[in-house]
């Protein structure tokens, strides 16, 4: 009886003590954010923001190349799908990203520079990363809003 209970008691503490597991999408979503950000920064940009919420949404990656700064949004996908991840960013993601930019630039006092919006395509083959790819001014600003520069 008390073997039982102290097994009982041993298998209750690994599981207090072993890390969360988050869901594989969620894994795979983040090791694209990962791969997207690390990508950016060889090619010289600055990664400035990962992850920006706030209520209108979420921006995966503020990056800053020369005088423009840059909003991307990062697909990470599995090869043999039959879609380009970046399908996958249609008109309401485009409106929540552009209105959510918006709002970090507010957050950043309003600074005089370009802005554009890139897409980072992250494929994955057995959870390994085999290609990025990077897509420069993927969509102009929803809605007809100008930014002042």
């Amino acid at each position: 009886m008390i073997r039982r209970c102290w097994h009982a008691v041993q298998v209750w503490i690994r599981a207090l003590l072993r890390p969360l597991q988050r869901p594989a999408h969620l894994q795979r979503g983040s090791l694209g954010e990962r791969t997207a950000a690390n990508h950016l920064k060889a090619a010289g940009f600055q990664i400035l923001a990962t992850n920006y919420r706030c209520e209108t949404g979420e921006v995966d990656l503020v990056a800053r190349n020369q005088e423009c700064v840059v909003f991307v949004e990062v697909k990470t996908r599995s090869k043999g799908q039959w879609l380009r991840p970046a399908a996958a960013v249609n008109r309401r993601k485009r409106q929540r990203i552009c209105r959510t930019a918006l709002r970090y630039l507010r957050d950043s006092g309003n600074p005089s520079v370009r802005i554009r919006f890139d897409i980072v395509e992250v494929i994955l083959r057995n959870d390994v990363v085999e290609t990025v790819h990077h897509l420069p001014n993927a969509f102009p600003m929803q809605d007809a809003v100008i930014y002042p520069v």
